[in-house]
């Protein structure tokens, strides 16, 4: 299905710029470790970067771990189930889930918003730069999340009726 496609299209490039930003996490590391040892000069971002491109990882990689299938389960009892029985069960959870990231995608866009009008400062460290922009990673690592759900809703549609789902990750 071409919406499937598009969104998990969609999913997968923010996954990978999810893992692409372990580089820069890197690089602010080695050189707060190398400032701070070698030269005694501890910075004064590094903390503020790393938990800020720390968390932008994970909520740009969240939506692909579900499409991938890499979120925690337990499937002591799905293994013993048919392919539609698992795809009903995965329906309603899903179903279920939806209304609460619609709530948080709401509430973290007004938030962004907010932090954004009123120029939030962090508040954590001596830098303190403007929040804002962790707050709209938030949103969109949550938009793609409810994005893939609504994918992995009509994968799960696809197997109840029978019919194989096209996707380019995990059912």
């Amino acid at each position: 299905m071409k919406l499937i496609h598009a969104i998990e299209r969609l999913t997968r490039l923010a996954g990978g710029l999810g893992a692409m930003l372990t580089f820069p996490l890197i690089a602010a590391l080695v050189y707060e470790v190398f400032s701070r040892y070698v030269l005694g000069r501890p910075t004064l971002w590094a903390f503020e970067v790393s938990y800020m491109v720390m968390g932008a990882i994970f909520m740009l990689g969240m939506a692909n771990a579900l499409r991938l299938g890499q979120h925690v389960s337990v499937d002591l009892l799905t293994l013993r189930w048919s392919d539609r029985t698992n795809a009903a069960v995965r329906l309603v959870g899903y179903l279920l889930f939806l209304p609460v990231l619609g709530w948080l995608v709401w509430e973290l866009g007004q938030y962004a918003l907010e932090a954004f009008a009123s120029n939030e400062r962090s508040g954590r460290s001596a830098w303190n730069p403007v929040i804002w922009p962790v707050f709209l990673t938030w949103w969109a690592g949550f938009v793609l999340l409810a994005l893939q759900v609504v994918a992995e809703i009509l994968k799960a549609v696809h197997i109840m009726q029978g019919r194989t789902p096209e996707q380019g990750g995990a059912a």
